[in-house]
């Protein structure tokens, strides 16, 4: 087959070829007809899970033993020349949650309180934007027939940002996105979540996922097609996408784990310190927490999890929003418990994916309330594979998360170094997400 017509098979599989004068607002409008299978029947999540299994070229069913992909390797370009140059409309794609159809998926996303799961939405938000990064690899060395020879796992999610509605589980909701900014073999996808009420679609949130492209065996990085934004929205939409990246490596360089808190961080964790020291006495190893206060040590909260071959994702490995969701509920507990109010999940920042868990994997949620401020709490939560044998820990995830309550919570003390620094991990994560950092 020549190579005209294995890029014209390809974006057939994709769905929809290179349209460089769709924008945001044409894609909108267009939105009804990339929501449609064959049968003419909306796309649902149902459809995306399917659809990638297939693309993937993976069996039903769990099997201990993973299937060989070696073999595709000889697919994998061996530069980003090699690929055609992607627009963010070539990605684009959307699917339903039919809540208002499926009593069985209500079942599935309620809460107690009659509301959505918000743990559930970003399970699907996850399994989304991997199918739309699958959606923009245009692989002209992909022979027809033969499944993908790239393995996409999640890196990191951005900032996410929560509007006050809330959302109801008998009304459809809609997961739209594409991918707006590309490196060499990372890939940066913007999800967005609806849901329909009295005929219109209200937006709840919008999510930026980081997504590393690797070879078939999952070993080393896979080279990626290049993205030419055309509009003035896509352009702007790519240069946020630069500004994470210098973001990223800066907040990376400024870490409590490399370098020493600033000057004015000194002086806050001082002043906590001295805030606790019993005025009675001259030493400094007797400690007393203020009234309507709480020790760190006290603000946690631990779930042990075992991972089954159902929160799996399609390389054998547990699936990222199964650790989300995991994570997000415990953080909503230990929430709960500190404050003695249901909070509000306002914001969730720079959720990291460090090592992959494996399927059978002990796995152990902490989730810490690392600051407070007003009405407002801060937690952070770490998942680790537990070795019962040798005791050791490997962290392999972080969750970050910001809560309100109705009222003023209980000011949090840190008293060891490790929590200090903690709690300044939370102060700059609060800053950041409520805009008050000025970076």
């Amino acid at each position: 087959m020549s190579t005209t017509a294995g890029i014209s098979a390809l974006k057939f599989l994709h769905g929809i070829g290179r349209q460089r004068s769709f924008g945001p607002r044409i894609l909108t409008q267009c939105m009804g007809k990339f929501l449609h299978t064959k049968q003419g029947e909306h796309q649902t999540m149902q459809h995306v899970k399917e659809r990638l299994v297939e693309h993937m070229g993976v069996s039903q069913g769990y099997k201990p033993l993973q299937m060989q992909r070696s073999h595709l390797l000889d697919m994998l370009p061996c530069s980003q020349s090699e690929l055609p140059i992607r627009a963010p409309s070539d990605s684009f794609d959307s699917a339903i949650i039919p809540l208002s159809s499926s009593p069985s998926l209500q079942e599935k996303y309620i809460t107690f309180l009659g509301h959505v799961r918000t743990g559930r939405l970003m399970e699907d938000m996850d399994l989304f934007a991997v199918w739309v990064a699958h959606r923009h690899i245009l692989n002209p060395r992909q022979k027809e027939g033969m499944p993908t020879p790239y393995v996409l796992v999640t890196v990191l999610v951005d900032q996410i940002n929560f509007e006050d509605i809330i959302p109801k589980p008998d009304c459809d909701i809609r997961l739209s996105g594409h991918v707006s900014w590309v490196g060499r073999s990372s890939i940066e996808i913007t999800v967005w979540l609806e849901q329909e009420h009295i005929g219109t679609w209200q937006r709840l949130t919008r999510a930026t996922f980081l997504m590393a492209a690797r070879d078939p065996t999952g070993h080393g990085p896979a080279i990626v097609n290049a993205l030419e934004p055309v509009t003035p929205e896509e352009k702007a939409r790519y240069n946020y996408g630069e500004m994470n990246k210098k973001r990223r490596t800066a907040v990376q360089r400024a870490s409590l784990l490399k370098t020493g808190p600033s000057a004015e961080e000194q002086a806050i964790i001082h002043e906590l310190f001295l805030q606790t020291v019993d005025p009675k006495d001259t030493t400094f190893h007797r400690r007393i927490v203020p009234m309507h206060a709480m020790w760190m040590e006290e603000a946690t909260l631990t779930n042990i999890v075992f991972c089954h071959p159902e929160d799996r994702n399609l390389h054998n490995k547990v699936f990222g929003g199964f650790l989300m969701r995991q994570a997000l509920e415990l953080s909503w507990a230990a929430g709960y418990l500190y404050s003695k109010f249901r909070p509000k999940l306002c914001h969730i920042s720079d959720i990291g994916f460090h090592k992959p868990v494996d399927v059978g994997s002990l796995l152990r949620l902490k989730a810490f309330v690392n600051y407070t401020e007003s009405n407002y709490l801060q937690i952070v939560c770490h998942a680790e594979v537990f070795d019962p044998r040798t005791g050791q820990h490997n962290t392999t995830n972080q969750f970050h998360y910001t809560y309100e309550t109705p009222d003023q919570v209980p000011k949090l003390y840190p008293k060891t170094y490790d929590e200090a620094m903690m709690y300044l991990d939370g102060r700059r994560h609060f800053q950041h997400v409520m805009g008050l950092s000025g970076k």
